[in-house]
């Protein structure tokens, strides 16, 4: 099987070229949708870099067929996905669709999957625990993990190692951090950790003074799950306001995107532990391939590829891999690809990935620490590997349904 460094060295792609219709037997067209607007347009851009680095290392080809590419922008809110999705998909004839970013997202186009059944979908980087969980779709792969595998060990790490045994949660209001919480939660409060109080805010505040303020004086450090303007709004505030709480981050919260930021409200990272799909220190050959592929390809970009860069690279790169597989066959409503792209065994910059019979992936996740380094960036040290990492974080099936679905008080910390 090829895996992701046997293509050889990237080649450049041109993008931009208007689109061909998807049944033309020498093309096939990609979609990728990310959020190039609101506050992770940042992380929209990264992901959209990862899709154009599976397919120049491909040489724009799989087959002999080319790869053709029209990017679809939104900004975190579902209709906005939709929106994209239609365009792609109905208008510019895409076969295969990349994307979306966001949680909430990703569930809207999930459903929007179902009425196109000619098309496969492969999720971006959307993490909500629903999207494959319970009642997915049969055309919608996620390569990626959620936001409860996302953090698998954290809970742990948190009470047992540094010792925290109460914490207060700042977290986005939608169903990605409802997932990456009760991620965390469920084992620190198993293991007998507090969580006395909680803080959804939306998507894009910009004052959280209130917050802040009402944070409890006696926990013992505060679970922070904001991502892109919102994690930088957050430090900046809780910086100026003098507080002086240990963090513990959830993985967007310690993303590059955040951790190469200008300003000095970052620094308050230092020291933090996080989990999450991507370890900037890891010394694995696929990663640091992964890292010098990027910075070769987009010498403007983030000085270490975010997660969202990996995570969508890592998508198109199995999407691509299962079409080499069956010779660009997309004929029967893509039924040999899909039977590929279900038994794949992939290589990737995170380790070895695979899909289980919700085609949701298993993987390996990031145990790190944010350090300083001597020139002054901040990094994800790694401190150990959590080793493939299901969906159920290790329950049964239906001992993890049991738990219901993820909410603001899902679980309850009892």
């Amino acid at each position: 099987m090829k895996t992701a460094y046997q293509n050889g060295t990237a080649l450049a792609l041109v993008l931009g070229l208007a689109a061909l219709p998807a049944f033309a037997q020498d093309t096939i067209q990609f979609g990728a949708i990310a959020t190039l607007e609101g506050p992770f347009a940042v992380l929209g851009q990264e992901g959209i870099r990862g899709v154009e680095m599976a397919i120049a290392q491909f040489g724009g080809t799989v087959a002999g067929k080319e790869i053709t590419l029209e990017v679809g922008s939104s900004n975190a809110q579902p209709d906005t996905a939709i929106a994209a999705a239609r365009k792609l998909v109905e208008q510019d004839g895409a076969a295969i669709v990349v994307g979306p970013l966001s949680g909430s997202e990703g569930l809207a186009i999930r459903d929007y999957a179902r009425t196109q059944p000619g098309v496969t979908f492969l999720n971006g980087a959307s993490a909500a625990q629903d999207t494959t969980l319970r009642n997915p779709a049969e055309n919608f792969f996620r390569w990626n993990p959620d936001g409860a595998q996302w953090v698998a060990g954290l809970g742990e790490l948190t009470y047992n190692e540094m010792g925290y045994e109460s914490v207060a949660i700042v977290a986005e209001d939608y169903s990605f951090p409802y997932t990456l919480v009760f991620g965390f939660m469920q084992p620190y409060c198993e293991l007998g950790g507090r969580v006395p109080e909680r803080f959804w805010v939306p998507l894009g505040t910009k004052d959280y003074s209130t917050v802040i303020a009402s944070i409890p004086q006696d926990v013992d450090a505060i679970f922070v799950t904001l991502g892109g303007s919102d994690a930088v709004n957050f430090l900046s505030q809780y910086q100026q306001a003098g507080g002086d709480k240990p963090l513990v981050a959830g993985s967007i919260t310690v993303d590059q995107s955040i951790l190469s930021s200008r300003g000095r409200a970052k620094e308050q990272l230092i020291g933090t532990p996080t989990a999450s799909p991507v370890a900037d220190t890891n010394t694995d050959a696929a990663w640091t391939s992964f890292v010098s592929a990027y910075q070769e390809q987009f010498p403007d970009g983030l000085p270490i590829p975010s997660l969202f860069a990996q995570e969508y690279y890592i998508s198109t790169l199995a999407a691509l891999t299962a079409l080499e597989e069956v010779d660009g066959d997309l004929s029967d409503d893509q039924a040999a690809f899909r039977a590929a792209l279900s038994a794949l065994e992939l290589q990737t910059p995170a380790g070895m990935r695979s899909l289980d019979e919700n085609r949701q992936v298993v993987t390996d996740i990031f145990l790190s620490q944010i350090i300083e380094t001597d020139e002054g960036q901040l990094v994800s040290q790694l401190i150990s590997t959590v080793p493939q990492v299901n969906q159920t974080l290790g329950f049964d099936r239906e001992t993890f349904l049991a738990y219901g679905e993820v909410g603001r008080d899902n679980p309850s910390c009892d």
